[in-house]
């Protein structure tokens, strides 16, 4: 008897957003929190013909688990069956929701690798070592 894998796998961004591209079924989900989606940014699908859903993993400001995550990706659209894509600030709390999600059913789900905002690096910052906007991948900003 083999166990299951807790969910499809990480992919790093620049894949992610091939598959979003290539398969009309795929999803985007950011679960970062608002003001990060305000004020670090958002990917941008819009060249591709989607938009990105935003479901917070945790709630602002207190950082607690979102006990409506899932009721909530189901009301942004989210099907089982059809590929979706997680993604947060380095891929930590996209890789639980992930997993979440595939134990209720749901996906293939993905963890975007790096997340939006890669890494920290040797000066401990991110946004310089890996992640989706140091891809070169569309993002948009308020």
């Amino acid at each position: 008897m083999t166990k299951e894998a807790p969910y499809a796998g990480d992919v790093m961004p620049a894949d992610a957003f091939d598959a979003l591209t290539r398969d009309p079924a795929a999803t985007l989900v950011d679960v970062r929190t608002e003001p990060e989606w305000r004020f670090v940014g958002l990917p941008d699908l819009t060249t591709i013909g989607k938009q990105v859903k935003l479901v917070q993993w945790q709630t602002y400001p207190d950082g607690q688990l979102n006990i409506a995550f899932v009721r909530e990706c189901e009301a942004a659209g989210i099907e089982k069956g059809k590929p979706v894509y997680f993604l947060c600030r380095s891929g930590v709390r996209s890789m639980h929701a992930a997993v979440a999600m595939t134990a209720r059913g749901y996906g293939p789900c993905y963890n975007v690798a790096q997340g939006f905002e890669g890494d920290k690096n040797a000066d401990l910052h991110r946004g310089r070592t890996g992640g989706w906007k140091v891809a070169g991948l569309p993002w948009l900003q308020e």
